[in-house]
């Protein structure tokens, strides 16, 4: 499986995403010292990323964690965010 890395956009952090990253450590999803990782899923967020693939399964990855940055999202109406494993995109020979 080939990687395209034309297909990279880089994005500016904007205030509303450090006020929604800011809000899923005050309505704990999260600590503090997850800070960037929610400053990520909240540029995810507001920008229609139609996936967010980590390896965090601590902070990220975590069916808990993503129901609180969901229900954050709804909240403030945004759409939910799929946030995923690599593994989930993984495509083996015999498939």
């Amino acid at each position: 499986m080939a990687l395209r890395y034309d297909l990279t956009e880089f994005i500016e952090t904007t205030e509303e995403a450090i006020e929604l990253a800011n809000e899923y450590i005050k309505e704990k999803v999260v600590g503090q010292t997850s800070y960037a990782d929610c400053l990520h899923i909240a540029l995810a967020t507001i920008n229609l990323a139609d996936y967010l693939v980590s390896w965090n399964f601590k902070h990220i990855v975590n069916i808990e964690r993503i129901r609180g940055y969901n229900s954050i999202n709804i909240k403030n109406g945004y759409k939910q965010l799929e946030i995923r494993s690599p593994r989930e995109f993984v495509k083996y020979e015999d498939d």
